[in-house]
């Protein structure tokens, strides 16, 4: 099954991106070859630019801080297993904590880096990073892969607390939809969302057999899915076949 997910407001897309980039990071830095490393550095970068939306570490530390006190609220419950309990309020807290600790925006200390600002300007421009522009960074892709391996991953430990916290959160909203089959009739398929309650994310699942894409809308009112396929012209077109997908919203 493919997996589609959809946010519903600004907040849960930022963390869905910081999300990919950081698994990007993370399938990259194992690796050995200099251009790996290259394009784990441009992830780094990229994820600097998205974190450095102002209000970005308020916005987490609240999240985090909410659903602890959500939690909370479930101790003494006899139908709760309260070690697990306590264990995920104890995640929470000392994601609060590292990300709370942390001086200004997250990757701050980076930009004190003069080397990585150098090379960080550079990589947006086209070849902008040939060893005749940036002479010491073509130096250092000739260094041994544990080397550069360890450099990256000592620059990606100031995001630790971020992309852990991210995480978290994320894991627990996914947690909160309960999946349920629905059908689209003639590829098209609309659902109204109950009022006084506020979704943030939906999640797809359409099996890959079918060659369908969906095409995903909504508001706090009401949800949209249009079923697409790819043609031999590469564009989309509109489906008009009946198919069936799993539909999952999380609040």
């Amino acid at each position: 099954m493919i997996l589609y997910e959809y946010p519903f407001n600004e907040r849960i897309r930022t963390y869905l991106r910081l999300e990919h980039l950081f698994r990007r990071l993370v399938e990259l830095l194992p690796r050995d070859h200099p251009v790996d490393h290259h394009f784990a550095l441009v992830t780094l970068f990229e994820i600097m630019d998205v974190a450095a939306r102002a209000d970005l570490k308020s916005d987490v530390l609240k999240d985090l801080e909410r659903h602890k006190a959500q939690l909370a609220g479930y101790r003494e419950n006899p139908s709760i297993d309260q070690d697990v309990l306590e264990d995920v309020i104890g995640q929470l807290e000392a994601c609060f904590t590292a990300l709370h600790e942390q001086p200004g925006k997250a990757g701050q200390p980076l930009t004190e880096n003069d080397w990585l600002m150098s090379l960080r300007s550079r990589v947006s421009i086209p070849g902008g990073t040939c060893g005749f522009d940036l002479p010491a960074y073509y130096a250092w892709q000739h260094k041994d892969a544990e080397t550069r391996r360890q450099a990256i991953g000592r620059w990606a430990s100031t995001m630790a607390p971020l992309a852990e916290s991210i995480q978290h959160l994320l894991k627990m909203l996914r947690d909160s939809g309960a999946p349920q089959k629905v059908m689209a009739l003639a590829g098209q398929f609309q659902q109204n969302l109950p009022q006084g309650r506020s979704y943030n994310l939906l999640r797809l699942r359409i099996d890959p057999a079918l060659d369908l894409i969906p095409e995903i809308s909504g508001n706090r009112l009401m949800i949209s899915v249009r079923l697409m396929r790819q043609g031999e012209d590469d564009k989309l077109h509109a489906s008009s076949e009946d198919a069936a997908f799993e539909l999952a919203l999380c609040a």
